[in-house]
């Protein structure tokens, strides 16, 4: 199937279209329909009349971004119309979700008169929190936006010009950084002089070029003083006192070229005669004014950027407008002003230098980055540009006071921004500022596995833990820096030459000696780091360890049981947290009790909300599930669910529980309510216990594969130590996440001053 064909199919496939309208409350009873419509909805109409700023609160508009166009200008398509523009404002829409969550209407105007198209805009405005103009062609879009910034109360951004600027920029500040050259001598080449292009020059210039030394191109030759043909007033900067009349006059001894212009236009013997380490921004799309490959085969001494996804440096607006408008909304910020472009550039520009996660290395094919020539700018998938670009957006916002709600919190607003890009870390946030007080030292046996690296990265930026890494020093510092970390001063100890191996085996000995184990066979057992770590945490060494990453399960979890034990009185047992974007649940035992009796699903269930509510700071609501409801099936397990609540009931009357019952009973009150009057259920339960470790494991990995949710575990309960051990291969972020449970549970556990 041919690309066009693959496009279209992709457009037209289920429901015609990339878009749909969904609901954000419920709305499936006569009640909610009168919460949502009339009489309801009265309320904050008035609300609104009295207080206009009321709509940020009762209505979408503080989320809600227009994307507006009237076609003239359409990717490199030229003048199609609106009509045709709207799978491509469709697109821009699912850019804006998918990557800053922000919501959109796309708006196509069937209006060319600027003061027309002004009117009209003008007229919609209060529908958004912002405006996006697209694909408006120069010069009437520089009016249209100059007039609508001037006169509206909400930020107006025409990606065009601003967007593509803020990428180029970022692009042009790390290509000068690779080859050593001051931004303020270099000379710079532009093809083309609309509206992207010009709004790159004059960017450049506030990023510290000289204006005097940019030279502009279009299609009828060089911007040059007296020249008459296509020049308005948005020219006039760039006119240039020059004898020189064409692209291939002005290149002869550039340092930098930028095309915003046409496809081929450029050949190999223009770009031989730049400046050593010249910097090629080919950016027309689909077709580039020179190829990656011709540009690099001309001169293999180029940092070379395109507009395309299938060559490296690749300049593309995604990495700025979502994250730009995420910080303008946060702020309710009243324009997008020069400071926050800047501020979106230079964050933008950093993170490049930044090592590089494993889930965008995974989602590139495993490819591997390293600030360079060929990597100037982050990927479009990476997910930390979100929280990188608006923290600094919404800060050059506050300073510069165009906000009308400015952010005094910054770490609150990050961690705000990282419970939008996954929802673990909004179920997590408790557990992070606990963590963050702990102080608590993890260590990690698995010190040398480049995931646990990374976490370990993260960990210590965010300031979670004292990290301490077990291994070989000298193979973790060259891992260190392969990976390009910023870990020089981490802790390391190498078991193998440490001090007092031998006297944590004896330690170990004297714990075990009645359980089969000789001198020797605990000599050899403290070869394993996992013991060594876990011994540890039982002298005080460390407040808590994280293990697994690397090895099974059973072998994994056993150190931590044979050295640091189970808390009197207490079951060892595994839980997981599943967030789902708007909601948490927590299911047990998923790890270790295969055929749990009665008794011992009671005790699953009490540890299991006891931890929920001390950890994260929610009221439990058990269900014991099982095939049957409320006696309905009589057979071995649905009777030991049964007993189970029995039990519950009568040890802790203040935990709300209920059971036996079906997995769709314990979450839908209209069943329960309809079908099952009885039932002491209160709310939808939010936490699940199963009966046997089968029924656990395959629902949660179901979960984990099908549902939009993030899985959190295993986290060990009745251990007596803070200790968990992660899934094997756990990703950096999931290990991030288990060190921070592991800090707070040392804080709890009154292990720390």
């Amino acid at each position: 199937m041919s690309n066009k064909q693959s496009a279209l199919k992709y457009h037209e496939m289920k429901r015609p279209g990339k878009i749909e309208v969904i609901s954000t409350k419920p709305c499936s009873t006569a009640h909610e329909l009168s919460l949502a419509y009339t009489p309801g909805v009265a309320a904050p109409t008035l609300a609104i009349k009295d207080n206009p700023d009321d709509a940020y609160r009762y209505s979408a508009k503080g989320n809600l971004v227009g994307v507006i166009t009237n076609g003239t200008a359409v990717l490199g398509l030229g003048n199609i119309g609106p009509l045709a523009a709207k799978p491509v404002m469709e697109g821009k829409g699912i850019l804006f979700k998918k990557f800053a969550d922000i919501d959109v209407f796309d708006i196509e105007l069937d209006e060319k008169d600027p003061q027309k198209l002004i009117a009209i805009i003008k007229a919609m405005a209060p529908t958004f929190g912002g405006i996006n103009l697209e694909d408006i062609k120069a010069p009437e879009c520089f009016v249209i936006e100059q007039e609508l910034s001037k006169s509206l109360p909400i930020p107006v951004f025409h990606d065009d010009q601003h967007g593509t600027a803020i990428i180029a920029g970022a692009a042009l500040v790390n290509a000068l950084e690779i080859v050593k050259k001051p931004i303020d001598s270099v000379r710079i080449a532009f093809s083309g002089a609309g509206a992207a292009a010009l709004a790159c020059a004059r960017f450049f210039v506030s990023l510290g070029a000289n204006i005097q030394n940019i030279f502009m191109a279009d299609i009828d030759g060089v911007l040059y003083e007296g020249r008459e043909t296509n020049i308005s007033d948005c020219h006039k900067d760039f006119l240039r006192n020059t004898s020189k009349r064409t692209l291939a006059e002005i290149l002869d001894g550039a340092d930098v070229f930028v095309g915003l212009s046409a496809g081929n236009i450029l050949s190999k013997d223009m770009l031989k005669k730049m400046n050593p380490q010249p910097i090629i921004f080919a950016l027309a799309n689909p077709v580039p004014e020179i190829s990656y490959a011709d540009a690099k085969e001309a001169r293999p001494d180029a940092v070379v950027a395109t507009g395309r996804s299938d060559f490296p440096n690749q300049v593309n607006n995604v990495l700025g407008f979502p994250f730009i408008f995420r910080g303008a909304l946060d702020t309710r910020a009243t324009t997008i002003n020069e400071e926050m472009k800047i501020a979106a550039s230079l964050a933008i520009a950093h993170l490049a230098k930044e090592r590089i996660p494993e889930s965008v290395r995974y989602a590139y094919g495993r490819e591997d980055f390293s600030f360079g020539p060929e990597y100037i700018l982050p990927k479009p998938f990476d997910p930390r540009v979100l929280l990188a670009v608006a923290p600094a957006v919404a800060q050059a916002a506050s300073e510069s006071g165009v906000a009308k709600c400015p952010i005094d919190d910054m770490q609150s607003y990050k961690d705000s921004l990282a419970r939008r890009l996954n929802p673990a870390r909004g179920a997590l946030n408790l557990i992070y500022e606990e963590a963050r007080k702990s102080g608590a030292r993890v260590v990690f046996p698995e010190g040398d596995d480049p995931r646990v690296l990374q976490a370990v990265d993260t960990l210590l930026k965010e300031k979670i833990c004292i990290p301490i890494l077990l291994g070989n020093a000298q193979y973790i510092r060259q891992e260190i820096s392969r990976l390009r970390l910023s870990l020089e001063n981490v802790h390391i100890i190498d078991p193998m030459t440490a001090n007092d191996g031998i006297e944590m085996a004896h330690q170990y000995f004297a714990l075990r000696n009645r359980k089969g184990i000789t001198v020797e066979e605990a000599k050899h057992r403290f070869r394993s780091r996992s013991y060594y770590a876990a011994m540890m945490v039982k002298n005080g060494h460390a407040e808590g360890m994280v293990s697994g990453i690397t090895r099974a399960y059973p072998t994994a979890v056993r150190p931590i049981f044979e050295c640091i034990g189970i808390t009197p009185g207490m079951r060892a047992m595994a839980m997981y947290m599943i967030a789902f974007k708007d909601d948490i649940k927590f299911l047990a035992d998923t790890a270790l009790n295969i055929e749990p009796t009665p008794e011992e699903i009671a005790m699953i269930a009490i540890q299991t909300a006891d931890r929920v509510k001390r950890d994260f700071a929610i009221k439990p609501h058990i269900a014991i599930l099982s095939f049957s409801n409320f006696g309905s099936v009589d057979y071995a397990s649905p009777l030991r669910a049964k007993r189970a609540v029995e039990i519950v009931k009568s040890l802790r009357p203040d935990l709300n529980i209920d059971g036996e019952m079906q997995a769709d009973v314990a979450l839908d009150d209209n069943k329960r309510n309809e079908h099952f009057p009885f039932c002491s259920l209160e709310n939808n339960a939010n936490i699940l216990i199963f009966s046997s470790l089968e029924a656990a494991n395959i629902s949660y990995k179901l979960l984990e594969q099908l549902a939009p949710c993030e899985a959190i575990g295993p986290i060990l309960l009745g251990v007596n130590g803070a200790a968990n051990v992660c899934q094997l291969y756990a990703s950096p972020s999931n290990i991030v996440h288990m060190a921070a449970i592991t800090a707070s549970s040392a804080k709890h556990l009154n292990h720390l001053c």
